[in-house]
């Protein structure tokens, strides 16, 4: 493949063998995006870009509720404003806008919101009754996330679950504050670890 530019141009000539490349590869690079065509890292942004408008459209619908041709038009300049803000600031990413894990969150979501009611009976429990076991104790939580991502998410849960605060958090491990000690060993079990979402992503 031979590529030939001037200043005068933005166009350039390309020399292609035809047994060197398909005819989808040739028409990718004929049409400007072969370098873009191959990139992985490229896709991922696109997906992350697209699905970013589709959540800025989603909430200005639900708080807005108008349909007015004005008070549409008012909120696609908003979402392209803000998309164009994000984009420019760098911000849109794989920790601020987390895709590629947005199924597991999910599930997650779920999972925590039941640990929480739980646990939230619980500490009622153990307030109501004098007789029952508070034990305060400081204890250290391994950390199996791989990412920074993952970590700051296991922290974040086990801090919004009534009853453990996380205190500290360190390269390997965390270290954690617990009303008792069944709460304790509960968390060292890494029942609550294993369902954090944790996927490594690298933008290219």
């Amino acid at each position: 493949m031979f590529w030939h530019a001037n200043s005068s141009t933005t166009f350039g000539l390309i020399c292609l063998k035809s047994n060197d490349f398909s005819v989808l590869e040739q028409l990718a690079i004929l049409c400007g995006f072969c370098g873009y065509a191959t990139n992985q890292g490229f896709l991922i942004k696109m997906k992350r870009n697209l699905s970013l408008v589709v959540l800025l459209t989603a909430l200005w619908l639900l708080l807005s509720g108008h349909l007015e041709p004005l008070i549409l038009g008012l909120g696609v300049a908003s979402i392209a404003i803000t998309f164009y803000l994000a984009h420019r600031m760098n911000v849109v990413d794989h920790e601020s806008h987390p895709i590629h894990i947005s199924r597991r969150l999910l599930v997650f979501w779920s999972f925590l919101t039941k640990e929480i009611i739980l646990s939230n009976l619980d500490v009622v429990r153990r307030i109501i009754r004098p007789k029952s076991c508070i034990s305060p104790t400081l204890f250290d939580v391994q950390l199996p996330q791989n990412s920074d991502l993952g970590r700051v998410i296991y922290a974040n849960a086990i801090t919004l679950t009534p009853g453990t605060v996380t205190i500290r958090v360190l390269p390997d491990k965390l270290v954690v504050h617990a009303l008792c000690q069944e709460t304790a060993d509960d968390l060292r079990s890494n029942r609550m670890a294993v369902r954090v979402p944790d996927k490594m992503e690298q933008d290219s």
